[in-house]
């Protein structure tokens, strides 16, 4: 028991610089023999013996141990059915919901408000309107809309119009709930931009796209059931 620990302790320290190693040589040969990975974020192995995954911000590539190949698409581990190349993409884009930035999001308060979601929605979306529609059968909620427009340069007009109205939530339902023109504004829209980046960062790709108190983050349009049952897991 005595030669144990030291023999662990060695053999982890050992496993610690072949694994540095490893790592090196898969960033030197990658980026001199593909110069667009020249800045890899991390290297890690997979649970496929001798594959390993290659991350650059959040885009995933597959490689050898020596990086002779490289692999671009989805790793599925068909043993427990399960898209690892997705549940990798989710683990990188989840969003921390205590740490989006509210004040640039309109308040709408649903009820007593006690329960908290947010959405990211661009004014052209057709999705969004519906449900828009099915919102209003959800109680007892406060919803943080992040405008969000990338459908058209007019959504970055609408979404200017909301944000500059003196009432935006108002604003925003004669807009998604009645099909009321927004009355042209204008005012400091920073806040519209910054709603842009942050959704490059967490790849927000459409809309709407919903995250619940537990970070859950679900895309697209659920109904006010859906909405409801994740409410109830969020608290």
């Amino acid at each position: 028991m005595k030669l144990f620990f030291p023999l662990l302790a060695a053999a982890l320290f050992s496993f610690g610089v072949s694994a540095q190693a490893q790592d090196a040589s898969l960033r030197k040969n990658l980026s001199e023999r593909i110069p667009q990975l020249a800045k890899i974020d991390e290297v890690r192995p997979t649970p496929m013996a001798g594959l390993f995954e290659v991350r650059i911000g959040t885009d995933l590539f597959y490689t050898d141990a020596k990086g002779n190949y490289l692999i671009q698409g989805e790793l599925i581990d068909t043993k427990a059915r399960r898209n690892l190349t997705e549940d990798r993409i989710n683990q990188l884009t989840s969003v921390d919901f205590s740490a989006l930035p509210l004040k640039d999001a309109i308040t709408i308060v649903h009820g007593n408000g006690a329960r908290k979601m947010a959405v990211f929605e661009d004014p052209n979306c057709g999705y969004c309107k519906r449900f828009e529609r099915d919102m209003q059968n959800v109680d007892n909620v406060t919803v943080y809309l992040f405008l969000y427009p990338i459908l058209s340069p007019d959504s970055t007009e609408k979404s200017r119009n909301i944000w500059c109205a003196k009432d935006k939530a108002l604003a925003w339902h004669d807009l998604m709930l009645r099909d009321k023109a927004v009355p042209p504004a204008s005012c400091d829209t920073a806040a519209l931009q910054r709603n842009l980046a942050f959704g490059r960062k967490y790849k927000i790709t459409g809309t709407p796209t919903l995250i619940f108190a537990n970070n859950t983050r679900v895309p697209g349009a659920i109904s006010a059931a859906d909405v409801e049952k994740h409410l109830a897991t969020a608290r």
